[in-house]
């Protein structure tokens, strides 16, 4: 594949007006639109009808992050309000053992207003039931453009984890110019969230009811979870005139037998619950690659590292290389990092079709839906934009099917 870094990101805009971005949740989760695009034909239903547009020679492969309470305000004695946004574990890096913490721990973080905070420690007063107990943070460094802040708390009976739940804030995205609101505790989380670590949601499994994984078991389609920690940087637009010029963020994933034997053995056409999802399949597969080929550090994929790889090696083969680094680990996961990019001219090897929300102009997000369904991608924007559909995150959802 040819690295496509000369793409114009002003090709992928598209006019999207204010009220057009859903700024809340519908009350039912699947009662949202859904529109399906089948190889070129466009058509609209509810998100509870899903079942029906998707073959039964299927599996589905769901995001199973949870979102944490990310945000935490704290204020200076001067009444200086500082905003620290955590963004990934630093150390521990690893994430079940960061929230297991119980005296201290450093995350990698963004501090809004940090120019009223030099230096020195900002303290909360917490009570956690019947537990007390004071939290200090302090900047120790920095990594490009976030700050490395340590977390210190004098009760070694209260972990990080519960810490974060108590003090911090839904982290809902910056586009819906609100503070996060009680809705968002449960309507910004996925009904199959369980592995605590991002700070956005993977909105296209927002949808998802127990009555649709019904209907879906029903029709014999099988369900698989991935564990992708979705980064602030999926929010970060394309700042530079070509994409070849914009740095891609880099995402944690879980690697583990239970979702590396399904890939193994499947021959059923893979739909993708959101653009994470995708992210991890396709990265997965590349890391197998790099892993059968015996190149360095496979379990690292770089931002155009997959166009340069060779691509004729059977999933099959791409996953057994993969399960094999698991065995000789003797645990019982890895973890794995990516910034590949997906944009127009990449040859999906594992995602076969799509369900997503619809995503900001000149986005990332809009360039990974276009190499998969190409050019058609305005006929399908317009079609949402002429019909009534909801924008972004708590917006609407479709179906994109080219096999």
């Amino acid at each position: 594949m040819k690295i496509p870094s000369d793409i114009a990101i002003s090709d992928f805009n598209y006019p999207l007006p204010d009220e057009r971005i859903a700024k809340y949740p519908l009350a039912q989760r699947d009662q949202s639109k859904l529109l399906v695009y089948n190889s070129g034909k466009i058509s609209e239903d509810v998100f509870k009808n899903l079942a029906q547009y998707l073959d039964a020679d299927s599996v589905i492969v769901t995001n199973n992050t949870k979102v944490i309470r990310a945000r935490m305000e704290f204020f200076k004695e001067t009444g200086a309000r500082i905003e620290v946004f955590c963004l990934e574990p630093y150390e521990p890096a690893e994430y079940n053992i960061m929230f297991a913490q119980t005296n201290s721990c450093v995350w990698l973080c963004y501090v809004g207003n940090s120019k009223k905070w030099k230096d020195g420690y900002l303290t909360k007063s917490m009570d956690l039931g019947e537990r007390h107990a004071v939290l200090h943070i302090s900047k120790v460094g920095s990594v490009k453009d976030a700050q490395l802040i340590q977390f210190e708390w004098d009760n070694s009976n209260i972990s990080f984890g519960e810490i974060i739940d108590w003090v911090g804030q839904i982290p809902i995205p910056p586009y819906l110019n609100r503070p996060a609101e009680m809705v968002d505790n449960e309507r910004y989380q996925t009904i199959y969230s369980a592995e605590k670590g991002s700070v956005a949601a993977p909105t296209a499994g927002l949808h998802f009811t127990q009555s649709v994984f019904d209907s879906l078991k029903t029709k014999g389609i099988e369900h698989y979870n991935v564990t992708l920690h979705v980064g602030a940087g999926t929010f970060k637009p394309v700042q530079t005139t070509t994409i070849g010029e914009h740095p891609m963020h880099i995402e944690h994933f879980v690697l583990t037998e239970e979702i590396l034997l399904p890939l193994y053995n499947n021959s059923k056409k893979v739909v993708a619950v959101g653009t994470t999802t995708v992210r991890t399949l396709e990265s997965m597969y590349w890391m197998g690659v790099k892993a059968k080929l015996g190149l360095e550090n496979p379990l690292s994929l770089g931002q155009w590292e997959a166009y340069s790889l060779s691509d004729n090696i059977l999933p099959k083969d791409a996953f057994s290389a993969l399960i094999d680094i698991l065995h000789q680990s003797e645990k019982q996961e890895l973890m794995a990092n990516t910034c590949i990019m997906i944009a127009p001219g990449y040859s999906y090897k594992i995602v076969d079709n799509l369900i997503t929300n619809f995503h900001q102009p000149q986005s990332t997000l809009l360039l990974l839906v276009s190499a998969l369904v190409g050019g058609d991608w305005k006929q399908i924007y317009n079609y949402a934009l002429n019909n009534n559909f909801r924008f972004l995150s708590y917006g609407d959802s479709c179906l994109l099917k080219v096999k």
